[in-house]
């Protein structure tokens, strides 16, 4: 079996994109992505990350992200429910297949596991459904009420990073063979603007496009065709933020479509807004 650390998706592969409108979310919550993950979970975990806010009479504001092909595990408290879960709670996040939204009321905080592609299925052994906020049960060989006790006993936010982490790498298996060929394909993926089409990611992992999918199928539970849409829309979105952009046509070109239209689609399908409207909406925030 070949080393985990011989993937490509180490922590140079992992990504802060994401985040949509970065600028307006940043003045309202405070958002960490940088806890240390410990050696025998790294295979597994991308990385812990919290947030915070105090919105206490005044409206409320929605925090969009492009989701990451990656489950979530999160430990939730706050003054209003969330996902229609009374709070506090520990809840399992499944891959999402368009844009993850949330209204930020009240004052809350989270603090989560960020699981890398496929990994949450590698560690446990099952594959949350997408589109969906459930309760944490027995997945991880823990006891959620321990864990939610143990993290909302921390008040710091990289002291209760390191109790997930405790808890989770007590539990940490051997990676599977199969997983960590997957971690190498995700993490050229990733990096590689010029891997546009599944059958580029097939033939890098020396395997048919049907292994590929069948691959993706067990662990990460989307197909690789939207894996790899989902990171060339997050490398648009990021380039939109940034304000690098402003010819949207070369834009899409540059990251695989073939026309602007089918990008528009894309972009609209997945975002919510057209690439012209986010691209507005940026220029006004900054």
């Amino acid at each position: 079996m070949a080393s985990w650390k011989n993937a490509t998706v180490l922590d140079r592969a992992a990504t802060l994109r994401g985040v949509l409108r970065p600028a307006e979310t940043a003045k309202l919550a405070h958002l960490r992505r940088n806890a240390a993950v410990s050696e025998p979970l790294r295979p597994f975990v991308e990385r812990y990350w919290s947030v915070r806010w105090d919105l206490t009479g005044q409206p409320p504001f929605r925090s969009e992200v492009l989701s990451h092909p990656s489950v979530h595990v999160s430990v939730e408290s706050g003054t209003e429910p969330r996902f229609g879960v009374r709070l506090p709670a520990v809840l399992v996040h499944g891959i999402l297949t368009r844009r993850f939204t949330v209204d930020l009321t009240g004052a809350g905080r989270v603090s989560a596991v960020k699981f890398r592609p496929g990994g949450f299925a590698a560690f446990t052994g099952v594959l949350p459904a997408g589109d969906s906020v459930v309760p944490l049960g027995s997945q991880l060989g823990l006891g959620a009420g321990d864990l939610l006790a143990a993290v909302l006993d921390e008040e710091d936010d990289d002291a209760r990073a390191a109790v997930l982490d405790t808890s989770l790498a007590r539990r940490a298996p051997e990676p599977p063979g199969a997983y960590v060929d997957l971690l190498g394909l995700v993490g050229a993926m990733i990096e590689d603007r010029s891997l546009v089409r599944v059958d580029q990611v097939a033939a890098l992992g020396g395997m048919s496009v049907r292994s590929l999918q069948r691959l993706f199928a067990s662990y990460v539970g989307v197909s690789p065709k939207a894996v790899l849409a989902r990171y060339r829309l997050q490398d648009a979105a990021a380039a939109i933020d940034t304000g690098t952009i402003d010819d949207l046509a070369a834009l899409a070109v540059s990251l695989g479509w073939f026309d602007q239209a089918h990008f528009s689609r894309d972009f609209r399908t997945v975002v919510g807004v057209t690439p012209s409207a986010y691209l507005q909406r940026a220029r006004l925030a900054r």
